[in-house]
């Protein structure tokens, strides 16, 4: 077996885990793990941020049908709301796939790396915005989803750390708000890895279709499935809240690092 199966499947855990544990999205462990991977492995410098996210994304279409359905199991996605995000989310992430295609891996992974520090930043100061009943009407909230699904696109992930607040500012309770937008991730990740595969067909990588690692993807996606409902069952023996902040610590290194490289 290839060492680098072992890697992925490390990966596959840590993803699943975190999921669990603190309800973050894989995207945010698998890109940059894989973009350590593939530059050991020696695969075409300039691919690698393109293959990382895209392969991220498409990892992410099992992980989100696994999570939406134990949280459809337990009545509380509001698929109202995922119906009228998920043309804009799907929009969206095929635009940041397009985009994402334009820019080299150096620009894309800057990109990432400044967002792992916003996302560390919040992780930190426990940012929420406040509970209330606005409603930015269907085109509005249509025109959020496009803009989600952009930046999930372009960084590959499920698009969760932008859904949930939003979904709470729109007055949906905490619980309800991570359901749903558990759900929401589903259409970012197949919109978002369908056009990482489109953008990128007649990339000469060995296993891969377009910016898609299929190896990678499918021990990624098996292990983090497997592991994620463990995470949620610890979530209820050991500290989150200091997890949560030792995870933005390791988040702004390597935001750091991939903006300093």
């Amino acid at each position: 077996m290839e060492p680098w199966y072992l890697w992925y499947a490390a990966t596959g855990v840590a993803a699943g885990l975190l999921a669990g544990l603190m309800g973050v999205g894989g995207g945010l462990v698998i890109v940059p793990s894989l973009l350590f991977a593939f530059a050991l492995q020696g695969l075409e410098p300039r691919y690698l941020a393109h293959l990382a996210v895209g392969t991220s994304l498409a990892a992410i279409v099992p992980i989100s049908i696994s999570s939406l359905w134990a949280h459809h199991r337990r009545g509380a996605v509001e698929w109202s709301l995922v119906g009228m995000l998920a043309p804009g989310l799907m929009l969206g992430a095929w635009c940041g796939a397009w985009m994402a295609d334009q820019m080299s891996t150096f620009w894309l992974k800057g990109l990432f790396g400044g967002f792992l520090l916003l996302v560390a930043l919040q992780m930190v100061s426990g940012f929420q915005p406040t509970s209330g009943g606005r409603s930015l009407g269907r085109w509005l909230f249509s025109a959020a989803g496009w803009l989600i699904g952009s930046v999930s696109g372009l960084v590959g992930i499920g698009g969760g750390t932008m859904t949930v607040p939003l979904l709470v500012w729109q007055g949906r309770p905490l619980p309800r708000a991570v359901a749903t937008s558990a759900a929401c991730g589903l259409p970012i990740a197949l919109a978002g890895a369908a056009g990482f595969i489109f953008f990128g067909a007649g990339v000469p990588i060995s296993g891969a279709a377009g910016y898609v690692h299929w190896p990678a993807m499918l021990v990624i996606a098996l292990f983090a499935v497997a592991l994620a409902p463990v995470g949620a069952k610890l979530a209820h023996t050991i500290p989150v809240g200091l997890l949560r902040r030792l995870f933005a610590v390791v988040l702004a290194i390597v935001g750091l690092r991939l903006l300093l490289a």
